[in-house]
């Protein structure tokens, strides 16, 4: 019976990451006001990490851009992308402040990476490129707010 059920299980998470697949970047209406401007040259570190101002409008562009498949307000996993409060997991265990600070920089570089050029696996898209759609603003921003809910912090 167990033999039965594998293919309608492969069936059902391969048709579930389809869905994810076909995801198609759209900018949110957010907007970045409030926030020191970037520039067009991408930064490697967040420069809004820990930004109240930065927080409220990450999570305003998180639910617009990120929610539909990493979740709502990023509060639980039920979605089919990856639980993103868990993206610095690790550096929060290294307690060396000089380790923990290259720890975050390679996180940041990570983030920015799949952002912009999104997440292809094996040939598929399961997320999309956002560079050109998503300003370096949100993003950063977008950070900061996930980075708020991994702490357990409500802003």
């Amino acid at each position: 019976m167990t033999m039965n059920k594998l293919p309608v299980t492969f069936f059902a998470v391969f048709f579930a990451s389809l869905a994810v697949a076909n995801e198609v970047a759209i900018a949110p209406t957010v907007s970045p006001d409030g926030l020191p401007p970037l520039g067009n040259i991408w930064l490697t570190e967040n420069p809004y990490r820990g930004n109240p101002v930065a927080i409220a409008t990450g999570l305003q562009a998180y639910n617009q851009a990120c929610a539909r498949c990493h979740g709502a307000e990023a509060s639980i996993n039920t979605a089919p992308a990856p639980d993103l409060r868990r993206l610095n997991r690790f550096c929060k265990r290294i307690a060396d402040a000089e380790l923990n600070a290259a720890c975050m920089r390679d996180n940041d570089a990570y983030f920015a990476k799949t952002v912009r050029n999104g997440k292809i696996i094996v040939g598929v898209t399961h997320m999309p490129p956002w560079e050109g759609v998503l300003k370096q603003e949100l993003a950063w921003a977008i950070q900061a707010f996930i980075e708020s809910r991994a702490s357990g912090r409500r802003e």
